[in-house]
C-alpha cells in the first residue's frame, strides 16, 4: 500500500498506518492508537460529507426539508463521538488494587446495560450483561464503576453479541486475572425486531464461563442461580 499523500483524505491516512503497522481493523476493533490529536475531528468532518451523499442517493432533499438538514453532521457526531465511540478512544483508566484482604469469594456485578450495535445493518443492539469473578490473593480488583466504563467502551462499536462477549471476558481476564470468570449477556436485536422477520419478542443470551466457573458445576449454578433472581 502507498503512502497516501499529504492532502489525501484522513480515512485514508489512517488506515495506511493500520496496514502498515499490520494491524487488524475490523468493525469491534479499537484503533485508537492510530489517530493523531486533531484527527478524529477531520474524520467526523469526512464522515459527515459522505452522509451526506448518502442521503442525497436516497432522495432526500435536505435543502428543504429542515428535518434533514443537519442530519449528516448529527450522524457523524453520534457515530464517531457517541454510538461506535470505542473504535476511536482509547480505554478509559482504570485504577487496579492489590488484594490485600485476599478476597477469594464469588463477586458479581450486574445487569450492567448494554448499548451497541449489530456490524451486519448498524442496527442497536440493546440489553444487559451480568460479570462474574472468583479473585485470588493475585487478583486486581477494581472498582464497580470500571466494570461499567470497560463494558461500555467494547459494547461502543458495531458488534455480534458471541465475539462482543468474549472480547470483554478477555479485557477482564487480562487485568483482574482472577481464578475464575463467567459473564452472561441477554439482548434484543433490533435487525430482527426492524427489519428481516420483524420478530418483536427474540432475545439472544450467551455466556462465557472461564476457569473455576468452567470446572466447578456448583459455583457456575451458584452465579446463574443469582443472576436470575436479578
Amino acid at each position: 500500500m502507498n503512502a497516501p499523500a499529504s492532502d489525501a483524505p484522513v480515512s485514508e491516512r489512517i488506515r495506511y498506518r493500520l496496514v502498515s503497522a499490520g494491524c487488524r481493523h475490523h468493525a469491534n476493533d479499537n484503533i485508537a492508537a492510530y489517530i493523531e490529536p486533531g484527527e478524529l475531528d477531520a474524520l467526523q468532518t469526512e464522515v459527515q460529507a459522505k452522509m451526506q451523499e448518502v442521503l442525497k442517493s436516497l432522495v432526500i432533499d435536505t435543502d428543504s426539508d429542515h428535518n434533514t438538514q443537519d442530519t449528516a453532521k448529527r450522524v457523524a457526531k453520534m457515530f464517531l463521538r457517541e454510538v461506535f465511540a470505542g473504535r476511536y478512544a482509547a480505554a478509559p483508566p482504570v485504577t487496579e488494587f492489590p488484594n490485600f484482604s485476599r478476597l477469594n469469594e464469588l463477586m458479581i456485578v450486574g445487569p450492567i446495560t448494554v448499548r451497541s450495535a449489530c456490524s451486519h445493518h448498524l442496527c442497536p443492539i440493546m440489553g444487559k450483561v451480568w460479570i462474574g469473578l472468583l479473585p485470588n490473593e493475585h487478583s486486581n480488583l477494581i472498582g464497580l464503576s470500571k466494570y461499567v466504563r470497560l463494558t461500555d467502551w467494547i459494547m461502543s462499536r458495531p458488534q455480534i453479541q458471541e465475539e462482543a462477549v468474549t472480547m470483554l471476558a478477555n479485557e477482564l481476564q487480562e487485568r483482574v486475572q482472577p481464578d475464575g470468570l463467567a459473564l452472561v449477556m441477554e439482548a434484543d436485536h433490533f435487525c430482527m425486531h426492524w427489519r428481516g422477520v420483524k420478530d418483536s419478542e427474540s432475545k439472544m443470551t450467551n455466556s462465557v464461563m472461564r476457569g473455576a466457573f468452567l470446572k466447578d458445576a456448583n459455583l457456575r449454578r451458584e452465579f446463574l442461580s443469582l443472576i436470575s433472581k436479578g
